[in-house]
């Protein structure tokens, strides 16, 4: 099997170009169903110790249903297979520049929750338009033990995100484990309570926010992801989600841009358009950097017994 490894500031992405299991012909969110019913041992050997790595997301490129698009996109991480990623599509983008397969300019991406379009302004800098993105509920308040009352909003921005304005942790690199223990908290409380996004869907992703620590910076973030790893990027689809939220609250003019940082401190710079005259949803726009690191032949080792990835 054939991957290509990259980051997008700081966050792994490992892109599978040869080798991935046949996933049938339906559309992309059916063939992201059987990955996710039927070759769980795949993707989390790829995304798992010993062979991969906590934070990092995997990407399976496969046959876009859409002949507009140069690709289609499945993500997955050690826990999940998920419905959009962008540092991941920022990390394909770069792959497929340094395959030539694409060049500077706009193309489109397929993935299961619908395609995006993908600026590439030179080898490493990329620009993502997602999909349409917004607040599905505003100041949801929880009562959690060892952290009080935390107030966030729910929001859709390709995945399911609880987002906490205030963050209870500060939100700097010596408090990662805190930070990780307090989204953990919040994860269980938001299940035990059966909050969900729109038609039930699982909010697997907290996000925490803090101030910035340069002069350039709108807000710090901290991301726990679905397998309790932290994003050491802003989070493409979770800043999406934020921009939904600053934009229904009009903390944020359409058009404008900001700069995002992250726990690590890498960034992003962000903006967003009203997706309709209803001003219901936002089409955001995420500007990052990704650089492939590695290209490699994974081996599946019959008589390895951690192949498919240590499960504690």
């Amino acid at each position: 099997m054939l991957v290509i490894d990259s980051h997008t500031e700081g966050e792994p992405t490992r892109v599978v170009v040869e080798g991935g299991p046949n996933l049938g012909k339906g559309t992309l969110a059916e063939q992201a169903k059987v990955l996710a019913t039927e070759y769980r041992d795949f993707y989390r050997s790829l995304t798992s110790e010993p062979y991969g790595q906590e934070a990092m997301v995997g990407a399976l490129l496969v046959e876009p249903n859409d002949p507009s698009c140069v690709t289609g996109v499945i993500y997955f991480d050690a826990a999940a297979v998920i419905g959009m990623c962008g540092h991941g599509t920022m990390g394909v983008a770069a792959t497929l520049a340094y395959l030539g397969k694409i060049g500077v300019g706009t193309h489109r991406i397929e993935t299961p929750v619908g395609v995006v379009e993908v600026t590439l302004s030179d080898a490493n800098t990329v620009t993502v338009q997602n999909i349409p993105s917004y607040r599905f509920k505003r100041a949801i308040s929880l009562d959690i033990p060892e952290l009080g009352t935390v107030t966030g909003d729910i929001a859709y921005g390709g995945n399911w995100f609880f987002i906490i304005d205030q963050s209870p942790v500060p939100v700097t690199p010596k408090h990662l484990r805190e930070l990780t223990e307090a989204g953990i908290k919040v994860r269980e409380n938001l299940y035990a309570k059966g909050l969900t996004g729109a038609h039930g869907g699982i909010i697997d992703h907290i996000v925490f926010y803090g101030p910035a620590l340069t002069e350039a910076g709108h807000s710090r973030n901290f991301v726990l992801c679905p397998d309790n790893a932290y994003d050491r990027s802003p989070c493409g689809t979770g800043s999406s989600a934020r921009l939904a939220c600053l934009a229904a609250d009009g903390r944020l003019a359409e058009g404008a841009e900001i700069y995002q940082e992250s726990t690590i401190g890498s960034g992003y710079t962000l903006s967003y358009q009203w997706a309709d005259s209803t001003k219901q949803a936002v089409i955001p726009k995420i500007t990052g950097q990704a650089f492939v690191t590695r290209e490699a032949k994974m081996i599946n080792n019959p008589s390895d017994p951690l192949r498919c990835g240590v499960e504690l």
